[in-house]
């Protein structure tokens, strides 16, 4: 009895989770259709993201987050923001750590999800990992937005991994990609996110997200041929992080 309350518990704690990401999109449509015409008004699409919508689906499924900075992002400066994936629950996290507005960089499946892959088309960089001419096009993309002073956010294990794997290895786009922009790489550890809403349907619960932004890693001395020194260097900040947590 106790185990069929619990996964009544857990799916409605799935449902209410859809409805959060989905609400918000629907109040704002107007404009978010508005601040999706153009890429210079990207900046207030960000804000209504970050400041509505994440907040939203974060603390109405009681998720608190709760940050410790190692260094600070400075304001109107531009940066490679990483960290370990485990849950849709990162993107909203991310929105919530960085004021400074970034764009993702992320898989092209996503469009499909109904309403929400609308947007997300149009205001990320999609890349088909399976595609080279894709890959060169996300460098185009990412140095002109860079030039927008915006930021880049990549998760580099390429995709969620399993969940018994505590990191997955690294892509090397977002470490290529920083060399080659002379930005800084600024490495995170999601802590909690896997535990507060994996891919597993049955579990979840409210809690906090514990996130710690790592010194950044700074890349203008560094060549592209530095860059898998760069990626091990970075993965093992977050991996040693993640197995030494509570």
């Amino acid at each position: 009895m106790l185990s069929f309350l619990k996964k009544i518990g857990h799916t409605l704690y799935r449902i209410w989770f859809y409805f959060l990401v989905f609400l918000p999109i629907l109040i704002m449509l107007p404009f978010l259709v508005i601040f999706t015409l153009s890429e210079r008004t990207y900046p207030q699409f960000f804000w209504m993201a970050r400041n509505i919508w994440a907040n939203t689906i974060l603390y109405g499924m009681g998720c608190f987050p709760v940050i410790e900075w190692e260094q600070r992002l400075k304001k109107g400066k531009s940066y490679m923001l990483v960290s370990n994936h485990t849950s849709m629950l990162d993107i909203m996290l991310m929105l919530k750590v960085s004021k400074n507005p970034f764009v993702f960089i992320g898989k092209k499946e996503l469009v499909n999800i109904p309403l929400f892959g609308f947007f997300y088309k149009r205001v990320c960089i999609l890349v088909d990992r399976e595609s080279a001419k894709s890959r060169t096009a996300v460098y185009r993309r990412a140095q002109k937005r860079l030039q927008q002073g915006l930021s880049i956010c990549i998760f580099p294990e390429g995709g969620v991994p399993d969940e018994h794997i505590v990191l997955d290895d690294f892509k090397d786009g977002a470490f290529k990609m920083a060399i080659a922009h002379k930005i800084p790489l600024v490495p995170m550890t999601f802590y909690d996110n896997k535990k507060r809403f994996s891919f597993t349907f049955f579990s979840g619960r409210p809690g906090r997200l514990r996130v710690r932004v790592h010194k950044f890693f700074a890349t203008h001395n560094l060549k592209e041929t530095d860059k898998i020194e760069l990626r091990e260097s970075v993965r093992a900040v977050i991996l040693n992080d993640l197995e030494h947590s509570d």
